[in-house]
């Protein structure tokens, strides 16, 4: 088999990138919002408030308690994008 028989169909190419070019603007356009909407930037803000906080209460220092508020926001922003696109983890 020569390299042009394993070439994908272009008719096949052109249904695939005419798919991507449909869907993908809109993907980006709700998971924009999903992440800077005013409402998701007060929720982040006091979630992220009040774990800083605790962790104050249970005697961390300043630095400790920034450190893990932004790894724990980080991680709301991945399980929020995925579960706003479907994965729900154990797939």
């Amino acid at each position: 088999m020569n390299n042009h028989e394993r070439m994908p169909d272009p008719e096949k190419i052109r249904e695939i990138l005419d798919v991507i070019s449909e869907k993908v603007p809109g993907l980006l356009k709700e998971l924009s919002e999903l992440l800077y909407s005013p409402k998701s930037a007060k929720q982040y803000a006091e979630a992220a408030a009040t774990f800083y906080k605790e962790l104050k209460n249970a005697g961390m220092t300043d630095e400790q308690a920034f450190e893990l508020t932004s790894q724990y926001l980080s991680t709301l922003n991945l399980g929020k994008m995925m579960g706003k696109f479907g994965y729900h983890g154990n797939h």
